[in-house]
């Protein structure tokens, strides 16, 4: 392991689930026939990423379960979920850690070189989707007692493979075998790759508002990244006003999963909805005017 990337504070190592579930779905692809990728085809990985990402990951995971910004019943909450888990992300809990463990870490000047973004690319994807940490001392993080011990997602951290692999079956048998890796795997590689350099990109360029003071991340917007991720390309934003269940600021900034949380609001299904408004975090201080950091040339 990199000895950069000791740290006093846990464990950072390989991680041969996360890699070999990663190339079980990448490899696949090669065998896809993409001369045969029909409307049906782009009409069922529309809904699915509509399904999965907006709902399953954006609005119920990360917005709800992770940064509380509504409230919801059990069965939402239940639904949500298990929609996460059809992205092939893999387990809730591990999500749900991981992000209370850098929230923590990039909000603080001590930040350990794996939680931060100073170097390039092709180093990140070799830390971001093959390594993984093993904290020293959980109670740091202050992760809720009720996540942590929530039966749904200690159920599904222990079985989620078996459901995605059940639903591989569903399809196999529903849509026959080229739609299904496409329905699967390439969405699941899409979302994947898609997640990590989102990751990635909305912490190093863009264009920002805030300074989050004593932190070593204030995240970066990004237009295009917003509008492809629900959302979650506005990082800056987020940041800004982590309760928010609202990621974007201005009229230019189209946010899907605000959209379907809109809605989810409108059928009353979730209720008590955060938005920026009285929301924005103590240690954001704005800037005079937007800053920019964009690549060099």
């Amino acid at each position: 392991m990199n000895k950069n990337l000791k740290t006093p504070f846990g464990k950072i190592h390989f991680s041969w689930r996360k890699t070999i579930w990663l190339y079980s779905m990448l490899l696949p692809i090669f065998f896809i026939d993409f001369s045969s990728i029909c409307w049906q085809d782009i009409t069922i990985n529309t809904l699915l990423l509509f399904l999965t990402v907006g709902i399953g990951h954006s609005v119920g995971l990360h917005r709800g379960i992770i940064h509380k910004s509504y409230k919801t019943s059990k069965t939402f909450r239940k639904i949500s979920l298990y929609l996460f888990v059809l992205t092939g992300l893999g387990s809730p809990l591990n999500w749900l850690k991981q992000h209370y463990f850098r929230d923590y870490w990039q909000n603080r000047n001590d930040c350990p070189r794996y939680f931060q973004y100073k170097h390039f690319l092709l180093t990140d994807y070799h830390w971001n989707l093959h390594l993984t940490f093993t904290p020293k001392d959980m109670s740091r993080y202050n992760i809720p007692k009720q996540d942590l011990n929530d039966s749904t997602i200690l159920w599904l951290h222990k079985t989620w493979q078996i459901h995605y692999v059940l639903f591989m079956t569903v399809l196999y048998f529903t849509i026959g075998l080229n739609s299904m890796f496409v329905a699967t795997c390439l969405r699941t590689s899409i979302i994947i790759l898609g997640h990590w350099y989102i990751g990635y990109a909305s912490h190093k360029y863009g264009y920002s508002r805030h300074k989050i003071e004593g932190a070593d991340e204030s995240g970066y917007n990004d237009i295009l990244l917003g509008l492809i991720s629900f959302g979650e390309g506005f990082h800056n934003n987020h940041h800004s006003y982590p309760t928010s269940a609202k990621f974007s600021s201005k009229w230019y900034e189209i946010d899907f999963g605000w959209m379907i949380a809109w809605l989810l609001k409108q059928s009353k299904i979730i209720t008590y909805v955060k938005t920026q408004k009285g929301n924005l975090k103590p240690t954001a201080i704005a800037y005079n005017s937007t800053k920019w950091k964009l690549p060099k040339l």
